[in-house]
């Protein structure tokens, strides 16, 4: 096998390796999210958010309770006719490091048998419900509210959603 062969069927791996780890992420997040609700009922009183750890698992949540994702995901599902899905990533497994606090960093993405396409890198506190956006273009993190008012997010699925004209024909 030639070196650029080898190279395509590599690329084809970690592209597939990417789409099962985004599926992984999309089926647990659709279970834990029943179990999380009997949970909730049964919990005793909450302590504050700022005492509270947060699990990976519990970030996830979070993170698809945002109506942007569940917005994006359902878009996602609708335009691709079912064959792609909105899930998310674990971006490096550990926690990341920002002004002295600690986040987990999760990826939305556009996933599809052919790749997963990144639209969002979320910063997720591991202690509080803190959650910022990694703006990796301007090497900065926002808050959600910076980010809705900045960056203008459902817009990215309303702009698609629209039908677009025809240009009229010249005279």
């Amino acid at each position: 096998m030639s070196g650029s062969s080898k190279k395509v069927v590599l690329l084809f791996a970690l592209i597939a390796l990417i789409g099962v780890g985004a599926v992984l992420y999309h089926k647990h997040h659709e279970s834990v999210q029943a179990s999380a609700s009997a949970a909730a009922r049964a919990a005793p009183a909450a302590r504050p958010a700022a005492q509270m750890a947060r699990t990976k698992e519990q970030a996830i949540d979070a993170l698809m309770a945002l109506p942007e994702l569940k917005a994006w995901s359902a878009h996602i599902a609708k335009v691709s006719g079912g064959s792609a899905h909105g899930a998310l990533l674990d971006d490096d497994g550990a926690t990341k490091l920002v002004h002295g606090k600690s986040y987990w960093s999760l990826s939305f993405v556009e996933n599809s048998q052919e790749a997963a396409h990144r639209w969002e890198t979320f910063l997720v506190a591991t202690q509080g419900d803190e959650i910022l956006v990694d703006d990796m273009n301007d090497d900065r993190q926002l808050t959600l509210a910076q980010w809705r008012a900045d960056m203008r997010p459902m817009d990215r699925i309303a702009k698609k959603a629209a039908p677009e004209t025809a240009p009229a024909p010249a005279p």
